[in-house]
């Protein structure tokens, strides 16, 4: 049923465990990249959703949604490994016995570590602006405690359900032909999971570091623990809850 398009997806698995393997600084340097890009979709969002969230939250909780949906646009459209991408792809790498699990984790350590970096960089370098520094004060003050209080199995969860919806849209893609139907089906599917309050742990870490700047430290346990378990939530989400059952359908109609 998806026989090419897992194909396609093994052969990026490939491609992407060479580079990192032979290329690392250059594989290291897309990883940062894409790092970027979630910074610009969380600038825009946020500070959208800030400039609504006193007179009509609502208002403020689907635009920032809706907006931050041109995160994965510029991934998919112009380039940049993400680490939640990376799960799904690297996992139908495994399943097509392309690539190992060791493979995969190589990828997954070095687009993570990228990732972080390239939004730690560009979400210093928006503080460091003062742009919206007011408005966005006050949005952080008061959506932030709200992400750092839940419960390690509700971040694992919702990092399962986060990822799932990210590498559906991922995979949306490589599946449909047109460019206009791309880019409808991933708004809708990523402003899903935004709107529903699904945890994407490099969406925190640009998040995060905005925040942090901004309000003067988070507290440094809550911030780990948010990490640790959305993290491998994404991992299960993207590798387990998508590509396993994707790959399952397709081997049983050969």
């Amino acid at each position: 049923m998806y026989d090419k398009e897992l194909d396609a997806f093994a052969s990026a698995a490939v491609s992407k465990y060479d580079k990192a393997k032979n290329s690392p600084l250059q594989y290291f340097m897309g990883a940062v990249i894409a790092g970027f890009f979630i910074v610009v979709a969380t600038v825009l969002s946020n500070v959208t959703a800030a400039v609504f969230y006193e007179k009509s939250p609502e208002i403020a909780k689907f635009l920032g949604a809706f907006l931050f949906s041109i995160a994965i646009v510029l991934i998919v459209f112009i380039g940049g490994d993400l680490f939640t991408g990376n799960n799904m792809t690297m996992a139908m790498g495994v399943y097509n016995k392309k690539v190992t699990w060791g493979n995969a984790l190589r990828v997954w350590i070095y687009s993570y570590i990228g990732n972080f970096v390239g939004a730690f960089l560009l979400g210093g370098m928006v503080v460091m602006s003062g742009c919206a520094k007011g408005i966005l004060t006050n949005y952080y003050e008061a959506i932030i405690p709200g992400k750092l209080e839940l419960d390690p199995l509700t971040f694992f969860i919702r990092g399962i359900l986060c990822n799932y919806l990210v590498c559906l849209a991922v995979f949306v893609g490589k599946k449909m032909e047109t460019e206009i139907g791309k880019l409808v089906v991933m708004f809708c599917v990523i402003t899903a999971f935004v709107i529903t309050g699904f945890e994407h742990c490099i969406a925190n870490m640009g998040t995060f570091t905005i925040a942090g700047f901004l309000m003067g430290g988070l507290p440094v346990k809550e911030v780990i623990m948010s990490f640790v378990f959305v993290t491998l939530g994404n991992i299960v989400g993207g590798a387990f809850l998508l590509a396993w059952p994707f790959k399952f359908v397709s081997s049983k109609t050969k």
